[in-house]
């Protein structure tokens, strides 16, 4: 099958909002993420990226159905919980460019689509001004009870990538996991690429 993956205009995103919507709850209900996700959070967490100065989409289509997406933007203008930890290593957030979340439908994988997808955002942040690239991932225990016997990390992924796992540098950010009642804080690792 062919995929199509090309950055999205606002006005497009817009039309395609409810879409992103279902992709974004399809994807992260899986392991190691397990939201339990719904329309009204969707909205509340896209329209606060939509409005943030710089925002980046980019879409995966199957003719004309969107099966995958990715985003990005400045680091200062993403949410407080992601850039709050910077201070903290004497790191300067206006330096970053910060991929929020890729997003891909199970069948569409391992057919370059994300390769594509950290491409496009590298391209933005150089066109935007930005060397370095950073992006957040979920910490789960190796022992959780609904850790997958056959998971695969993407570490391997992201170092081919360029990526390396920036010691000392979390976050925690919090959504709702399948089966619970409440949203809890979970943490997440940093990751980041210098672009040269």
């Amino acid at each position: 099958m062919t995929v199509e993956v090309r950055p999205l205009p606002r006005d497009e995103v817009v039309a395609r909002f409810d879409d992103l919507a279902r992709l974004r709850i399809a994807v992260f209900r899986a392991w190691p993420y397990l939201y339990d996700g719904d329309m009204d959070y969707e909205r509340r967490y896209l329209e606060t990226y939509l409005e943030a100065p710089g925002a980046f989409v980019c879409g995966a289509f199957d003719g004309g159905r969107l099966v995958g997406a990715a985003t990005a933007s400045p680091l200062a203008e993403h949410k407080a919980e992601f850039a709050e930890p910077f201070a903290r290593l004497g790191l300067r957030v206006d330096d970053f460019f910060y991929f929020g979340e890729s997003v891909l439908l199970p069948d569409y994988r391992g057919q370059g689509v994300g390769v594509r997808f950290f491409g496009e955002r590298e391209a933005e942040a150089r066109a935007q001004g930005f060397s370095k690239c950073i992006f957040s991932a979920v910490i789960r225990p190796d022992d959780h009870p609904m850790r997958p016997d056959d998971y695969v990390p993407l570490d391997a992924f992201w170092q081919k990538r360029g990526y390396a796992r920036v010691e000392g540098l979390t976050t925690a950010y919090s959504w709702k996991d399948i089966g619970a009642s409440d949203e809890t804080a979970k943490p997440m690792q940093y990751w980041m690429r210098d672009l040269g």
